[in-house]
């Protein structure tokens, strides 16, 4: 089993030992034909033989007795249970193949000393994977083997490397974590179609903002961390959610720049000659003449006539500037809504050739975990 976020592969071994100790050896023909006896593991010499890349030893349950054969052959055979470290690739996630390392070799002994070999052939090793026990997630490749002699300034060290290659069943994640990511993506890429200047885009981008958060927050709990690199599939997904914000921060500042400029326009022609009320009202809508009021001089009335007349004017000017102003208005967010259009057009570009991309690349790591 591979625990992917601590970084350990926890392994259950069939160990096999076999060394020879001339001082353990005897004649079976003086011994009644005794070829073979149990002793202690503790009673004898043993060699020092450990993992290198041991963290932690599991449960396993103990076997201290060995078998010795009268030519001073001594065989050691236990079932152990090993937690070893193991540097992971995640960067192909979930089509990503794993090469963990078992190295055996001794402590104290130099290669002068103890010698290491294969009790079978390599062949054999590599392509034996009857005793394997596939799990749910996992599934072996192959076991590789070589022998090599470390040196170094204390002596020359014998070591047996053994690299377990395995590879992960990703059918569960492609379920759970690629079709809902592509189609949240596609949702995505759907608002485009709304108008920059929709204040129902910025609703809608800010839901599908949401579902990225929430879809991140779990997936974080299924991709695997890892400090040397990072999955694929985070760095598709961090990129549209940063194409996302993008979109919606140049949407709300659209939005408000308009709502600047409708209000910095509006002007009120109507009301731009504040004078008496009463006398605005008498001149606009004259009231009837009574009959206790005497009519008005001649000159009077001619008077007022050219007084009306520069009211209307200083009106008809107002109101033309107040159109004038809504044209400059207008213009200038035609002015805008062409410019983010283009802007628009550019991020739907960058996005679908991201998710084409995206995709493809799924596809391409999925044929080559395939192939494997």
């Amino acid at each position: 089993m591979l625990d992917i976020q601590n970084q350990k592969l926890k392994t259950s071994v069939w160990y096999r030992e076999v060394w020879n100790d001339e001082f353990l050896s005897w004649n079976s023909s003086l011994f009644d034909e005794i070829q073979e006896i149990s002793l202690p593991l503790s009673a004898i010499w043993a060699p020092d033989i450990i993992i290198n890349e041991f963290v932690d030893l599991e449960r396993s349950p103990g076997l201290p007795y060995v078998y010795v054969n009268s030519s001073g052959t001594i065989s050691n055979y236990k079932p152990i249970q090993v937690a070893s470290a193991c540097s992971l690739q995640t960067y192909a996630f979930p089509f990503d193949i794993q090469n963990c390392s078992l190295t055996f070799s001794s402590i104290l002994h130099t290669v002068e000393d103890i010698d290491l070999g294969f009790l079978r052939n390599k062949e054999d090793i590599e392509n034996d994977k009857r005793v394997f026990l596939n799990d749910s997630e996992w599934q072996l490749l192959s076991v590789s083997s070589t022998y090599h002699v470390l040196r170094s300034s204390v002596g020359n060290f014998a070591q047996i490397r053994f690299n377990v290659v395995i590879r992960r069943c990703p059918l569960a994640y492609v379920v759970s974590l690629l079709i809902p990511s592509i189609f949240l993506m596609l949702v995505d890429l759907g608002s485009f179609y709304l108008p920059p200047n929709c204040r129902a885009r910025i609703v809608f981008k800010t839901n599908v903002l949401v579902g990225y958060t929430v879809f991140r927050v779990n997936m974080s709990d299924e991709v695997p961390r890892s400090a040397g690199c990072t999955s694929l599939i985070g760095v598709f997904f961090t990129v549209c959610m940063a194409l996302l914000v993008l979109s919606l921060s140049k949407s709300i500042l659209l939005i408000k720049f308009l709502h600047e400029e409708r209000h910095s326009g509006q002007e009120r022609p109507l009301l731009c000659l504040r004078g008496d009320s009463d006398a605005d009202e008498s001149r606009l809508y004259p009231r009837a003449p009574s009959a206790e009021t005497t009519e008005p001089p001649v000159g009077q009335e001619h008077q007022g006539q050219p007084d009306t007349l520069k009211e209307a004017w200083l009106q008809l000017q107002s109101i033309n500037n107040s159109l004038r102003s809504r044209d400059q208005v207008y213009q200038k967010e035609v002015e805008w809504l062409a410019i983010l259009y283009h802007f628009d057009q550019l991020l739907f570009r960058i996005y679908l050739a991201v998710l084409g991309l995206y995709t493809v690349t799924l596809c391409t790591l999925w044929a080559l975990w395939s192939r494997m």
